[in-house]
Parts: structure tokens; C-alpha cells; sequence
């Protein structure tokens, strides 16, 4: 096992690279919750249901026809394949592909900073994770 560096990070939202526009990519993966604690019992007991998941992709502000305003912005509201490369791409890399539904993109313009970006993304169904052939 080896510690890994995230500046080889790659992310691609419906089919366009944004990785050079990307200064921070989290996955959060989580579970459903079912209290199943029946009478005598002195602790809760519970039971796992339904997978689900979520990425927050943010970096900085690009105006031009590729950057993170073009193509995310326009993406809110539907459902689009993305693809994280944790270790960047090469053979034998981890890499995630799954349906991710955009619902949300957002702005902050600091008076002493660079434009930011913002974009949220509800997983939708299976996620494949695979290492890159």
C-alpha cells in the first residue's frame, strides 16, 4: 500500500474532461439506516438498506466554452455518467463510473480571491468500480 498524491486526479462529467478546472473532488458513500430493535432489547439494533452516494466537484471559475459554467450549469436537473480516477489514468488505476444526477451548481466571487465553482451529484443506481485496462 502507498500513500497517493491528488494532483493526478481525473474527473469527466457527461463525456467532457473537467479536470483542469477541478482544485477538490469529494465521494461520499453511504447506506440506509432501518432501526430493527424489537422489546428486551437494551441497544438499538439496526439493519442496512439501499446504497446511495454523492461527489461535490469544485475548483476555479472558467468562462470559456470548456470551462465548469458551459458544461455543468447546463447539466442541472438531469442525469449524466461521470467517471473518477482517483490516481489519475494509467493501466491497472481505479476508476468509477456511475449515473449521477446534477442538482446543483454554484458561484462564489470573493472581492480578494478567484472565482470559485461548486457542483453536486446525486448517484443514480450502480456504480462500477474497475481498475483502467
Amino acid at each position: 500500500m502507498a500513500f497517493v498524491h491528488g494532483k493526478s486526479l481525473y474527473v469527466s462529467l457527461d463525456a467532457t474532461d473537467l479536470s483542469a478546472f477541478c482544485t477538490s473532488v469529494g465521494n461520499k458513500r453511504s447506506a440506509d439506516s432501518h432501526d430493527v430493535t424489537t422489546f428486551g432489547k437494551t441497544r438499538k439494533v439496526y439493519a442496512g438498506g439501499l446504497l446511495d452516494g454523492t461527489f461535490d466537484i469544485s475548483g476555479i471559475y472558467d468562462n470559456g466554452a470548456s470551462g465548469p459554467k458551459a458544461i455543468v450549469e447546463p447539466l442541472i436537473g438531469t442525469v449524466v455518467e461521470l467517471i473518477y480516477r482517483p490516481e489519475g489514468t494509467g493501466s491497472g488505476k481505479p476508476e468509477t463510473t456511475v449515473d449521477v444526477l446534477v442538482t446543483a451548481y454554484e458561484e462564489t466571487a470573493p472581492v480578494a480571491d478567484m472565482v470559485t465553482w461548486t457542483a453536486t451529484l446525486q448517484c443514480s443506481d450502480t456504480e462500477a468500480i474497475t481498475d483502467q485496462a
